[in-house]
């Protein structure tokens, strides 16, 4: 198909399943993204404060023991021992919140109010184990902290304070958070490249549809299609070709049709004109050949009449706008409507009606059934040879009416079966009467529009017989 349509300017379909997909892939990828960072985080928070946890808990009772003992050198000893300025910061106060031992003296001593440092006026005053993360004492580093209340016996002897930097941890988190960041990017690069493929793999077809539709719509019928998908859109574009066969042979039965409208339209208007001719350049003084042509006026602008009349009939049916009254009929008296109608034309050519019609009711429009009827009843008659029969039955089937009428002549070639419900059908010179080629299609239309049916079987030198179903009440 490349190259047989106009590529359209603007690709929005790929564009917009593009963007979806890239919106989707950044949001998905984000949220993992920060899942992952935050679970890292969080893990090495809670990791970090059990381990401050276990080392305040195990230091306060060893420092409760030398508190309780007064032995003030030991505790300092044991801030010293455990403490270091720049990482871990230990600290011992007393129940009054005085600062017994630090493991950094010199940036302690800068210290005026210690109840304002995090977690200190709780511990004192409340005897509450308080922890979190807050800036450092006169300086601006993160620090994990925790203050513990030293008890001994019941008595409440001062509060033990460790905190450590997050320096460390922020430099290992940052690292962390690039590489997740440029494998986030990376991802993102190639989900884009991926789903850009995927995205023309599904707009490409799409587009070609949409511009076969298009040339559809500019009248180019009978175009084929060709999508190799093995999905949904292969079932689409074989309905689009099947729609534009239905189409291109729609069109050649327009065409068909105007033709033949318009030739059997010619005949009767240029016999007219042809006559009137005569008439005005003298016929008219004649009165044998005035009468004649009077007679050809009349018999032409009659079937001009009648051709119109049966052209309008059929436009309506095949639009559906023909409303049916719907009763209930009887369909041996609807028969015997026809026969009256039609015995004396078949009188008058030495042909016998032979009718054997069982007592059945049928729901419809009397009057368009009994039109379906005479069609095909003028149809035997027209090639149903002299002193010849024409046979009409009626019986059930199941809950369905099964009508059927045979006459005695040269029958339908076989080729011929398929398109002889077709309008201005008179390919057959065997079967060629003086219609005009409209009335077993108007049959067929009527016969359709009571949900029914009706077709046609022949035996050469034997005759054609015409079967309807009709749906029994």
């Amino acid at each position: 198909m490349k190259g047989l349509f106009p590529r359209i300017k603007l690709n929005t379909i790929h564009a917009k399943l593009l963007g979806t997909y890239l919106m989707v892939t950044a949001f998905g990828t984000s949220l993992l993204a920060g899942y992952v960072l935050w679970s890292f985080a969080d893990y090495f928070m809670r990791m970090r404060q059990v381990d401050l946890d276990n080392w305040t808990n195990a230091l306060s009772e060893t420092v409760a023991d030398a508190l309780a003992q007064k032995d003030i050198p030991r505790v300092k000893l044991l801030v010293e021992r455990y403490g270091a300025p720049q990482n871990v910061t230990l600290r011992v106060f007393s129940h009054q919140g005085l600062l017994i031992a630090t493991s950094n003296p010199k940036l302690d001593s800068q210290v005026k109010d210690w109840y304002q440092v995090p977690g200190m006026r709780q511990a004192l005053q409340q005897n509450q184990l308080q922890q979190g993360i807050a800036k450092g004492v006169l300086s601006n580093d993160d620090r994990l902290y925790i203050a513990r209340p030293i008890e001994r016996n019941g008595q409440f002897l001062g509060v033990l304070r460790m905190s450590i930097t997050l320096e460390q941890f922020q430099r290992q988190f940052a690292r962390v958070f690039w590489s997740v960041l440029g494998t986030l990017a990376v991802t993102f690069l190639l989900c884009a490249f991926i789903s850009s493929r995927f995205a023309r793999s599904l707009a490409k077809p799409i587009e070609i549809m949409q511009n076969f539709a298009i040339r559809l719509g500019g009248g180019h019928f009978g175009d084929k299609l060709t999508i190799h998908e093995n999905n949904e859109l292969d079932q689409l574009a074989a309905e689009l070709n099947r729609m534009s066969e239905r189409l291109a042979s729609l069109d050649q039965e327009r065409r068909v049709f105007l033709a033949n409208v318009s030739h059997e339209l010619r005949t009767p208007i240029s016999n007219v004109q042809v006559t009137v001719d005569a008439l005005q350049g003298g016929a008219y003084e004649e009165p044998e050949l005035r009468d004649r042509f009077f007679q050809t006026i009349d018999s032409e602008i009659k079937r001009l009449s009648r051709l119109i009349h049966d052209l309008l009939d059929l436009g309506r049916l095949e639009a559906g706008v023909t409303k049916l009254e719907q009763q209930t009929i009887s369909l041996r008296g609807l028969i015997n409507r026809a026969v009256n109608a039609i015995e004396p034309r078949m009188q008058a050519v030495k042909i016998s009606l032979v009718v054997n019609v069982d007592n059945l009711m049928i729901h419809g429009d009397p009057e368009r059934l009994l039109q379906a009827i005479l069609n095909l009843l003028d149809n035997a008659i027209k090639h149903a040879p002299a002193n010849s029969q024409v046979f009409i039955s009626a019986s059930s089937k199941g809950k369905q009416a099964i009508i059927q009428i045979q006459d005695q002549g040269k029958g339908i070639k076989e080729s011929d079966l398929p398109r002889i419900f077709e309008q201005f059908y008179t390919t057959d010179p065997a079967r060629k009467g003086n219609g005009n080629g409209l009335g077993l299609a108007i049959a067929k239309r009527i016969i359709e529009a009571h949900q029914g049916s009706i077709t046609a079987t022949s035996i050469p030198n034997q005759g054609a017989t015409f079967t309807i179903n009709l749906p029994l009440t």
